[in-house]
């Protein structure tokens, strides 16, 4: 499959949890096609380009270990990413590489997400929390920069700052993740 063809494959991409993961399975199955995929994600002005998102956050959701061969294409140009509905399932996928990264056993994005990887991915989420997002990207912005803070002396002031600054003016669902992570940020920080 090309990627044109790819492209208009992808125009039967809707929100229905079939059609996404149906896509996302022949990403799996066919790990050619990933790239294109990324290809079309990372045309940042086409309206394609939010269901290319979709599809490969279902993939990385699905498998996480896909993004691997992936991961420095993904944190170099998913700065890029503006329209509302592609950011979203960008930011999701941040936040399912921390939760993986941060695990106790071991795991293969250990072994393969590198500090520039975790260093581009904490820059593009803190871009999330300054902003003009929509809630879900800020919430899962957050929940990755608390994971990966705790292996950056500067993250959790920062994000905590950030977190109390904006509180008044954000929405109730902001406010009860941000109360949460910033709890998280009380007990994680040692008291001088």
């Amino acid at each position: 499959m090309t990627t044109e063809q790819l492209y208009n494959e992808l125009n039967y991409v809707n929100h229905s949890r079939e059609k996404r993961l149906f896509y996302a399975l022949l990403m799996q199955d066919n790990p050619n096609l990933v790239p294109k995929l990324l290809d079309i994600l990372f045309m940042v002005d086409d309206k394609i380009s939010p269901r290319a998102a979709w599809v490969f956050e279902f993939m990385c959701n699905h498998n996480i270990n896909t993004i691997i061969p992936y991961l420095d294409m993904f944190t170099e140009n998913m700065h890029k990413v503006h329209l509302d509905s592609a950011v979203r399932p960008v930011a999701k996928i941040c936040e399912i590489l921390a939760k993986t990264y941060t695990k106790k056993e071991d795991n293969y994005i250990k072994k393969n997400l590198t500090e520039t990887h975790k260093e581009r991915i904490i820059e593009n989420c803190f871009d999330y929390m300054i902003n003009d997002e929509k809630v879900a990207p800020k919430a899962y912005a957050m929940s990755t920069l608390f994971l990966f803070g705790k292996d950056y002396e500067w993250v959790y002031p920062e994000l905590a700052r950030i977190l109390e600054d904006d509180f008044s003016k954000q929405t109730a669902a902001f406010k009860a993740r941000a109360r949460h992570i910033l709890k998280k940020i009380k007990k994680t920080t040692p008291k001088n």
